[in-house]
């Protein structure tokens, strides 16, 4: 309570939501019209001509608030002392449904539909071969993306992996047990974590009225999954920038898409288990230690064609924003 009051009264007093405005509207953003809805998007060609073009796509509660402090290093590495053989042409879009894409008004928005609403996206903006990167329903969205497209995506990173405990005894006997671990670590979530998940997933229109009619509760809403996800000790601001965090906050309040946003784990319900399915895109995982659960690699392999694995020795669920140095790093490592 003490912490809640102290962030909102300095969210109320101290935070200047011009000054992060001018920022964000810094970046070269666009809206386009999607299946019947609007879809926002970050476009930032990179000035050199070979640039890879890169789809990058944030989560829940994320936004492309989360992804800022990566565009420029990605699209620009000359100008941020990199080697401009790195460089891409990056295409950050706001998920339907969040922030300025949404609300959407109408059902149906799951994982098939939104990748193909990017797949689309990156047809009218010219690119016929891309790669592709993910955090949190980002990673959902980028393994879909490549099942879909083999033919264009030329490659899957993500940030994280969720990985169930396998159901044979036999294969999890064969487990160690630091593997193991991390499988107990995925369980206490499944049991004592993912209380959001389910409300969002079953009943998110009744939380939704409460969210948008009270800026504490959308604030206490999102930042405690900040103070439970990020590589963090005490506060989220440990981790993360606290006004980029109450940006974050802030989008989701001014565009009133906590009930849209929340309606993701509606839609998607039936569809989780597609992150098991089997792709033959070349994938990349970046596994940060401040994850609430960590993937088992030759869980991972049994399905995707792993060709990149970095264990990072610090950052949590948010790493654009908690280590964007060592995301950026591993991007251009693994394209």
């Amino acid at each position: 309570l003490g912490y809640v009051r102290e962030l909102a009264e300095y969210w109320r007093t101290a935070y200047d939501w011009r000054k992060h405005e001018t920022c964000l509207n810094e970046l070269p953003q666009f809206t386009t019209e999607i299946d019947g809805t609007t879809v926002h998007f970050v476009h930032a060609r990179s000035p050199e001509p070979d640039a890879l073009p890169l789809l990058i796509t944030h989560g829940w509660p994320g936004s492309i608030v989360e992804l800022a402090e990566i565009i420029g290093p990605l699209s620009d590495p000359r100008a941020h002392g990199g080697n401009p053989a790195d460089a891409f042409h990056v295409v950050a879009p706001s998920i339907p449904g969040f922030a300025f894409s949404g609300p959407t008004h109408d059902t149906g928005w799951g994982l098939r539909r939104i990748t193909e609403a990017f797949a689309v996206l990156m047809d009218r903006l010219g690119y016929e071969r891309y790669g592709s990167h993910g955090g949190d329903f980002g990673v959902l969205l980028s393994l879909e993306l490549g099942r879909l497209h083999p033919g264009r995506v030329v490659g899957v990173h993500v940030s994280g992996f969720p990985t169930r405990p396998p159901r044979d005894p036999a294969e999890l006997a064969e487990l160690s047990e630091e593997e193991r671990q991390r499988l107990e670590a995925f369980t206490r979530f499944w049991r004592d974590g993912r209380g959001y998940a389910a409300i969002q997933a079953t009943r998110p229109q009744t939380p939704a009225y409460a969210l948008t009619d009270s800026p504490v509760g959308q604030l206490a809403w999102i930042v405690e999954k900040f103070k439970e996800w990020t590589d963090s000790s005490e506060r989220p601001e440990d981790a993360v920038d606290r006004d980029q965090l109450l940006t974050n906050v802030t989008v989701y309040w001014l565009t009133r898409t906590a009930g849209s946003s929340a309606r993701l784990y509606k839609e998607t319900a039936t569809e989780l288990a597609r992150s098991n399915e089997p792709s033959t895109v070349p994938t990349g995982v970046a596994v940060l230690p401040g994850e609430p659960f960590l993937p088992v690699r030759r869980l991972v392999e049994r399905a995707h064609d792993v060709v990149h694995w970095s264990e990072l020795d610090r950052g949590g669920h948010f790493p654009a924003m908690e280590v964007p140095d060592l995301l950026v790093g591993d991007l251009r490592e693994f394209f």
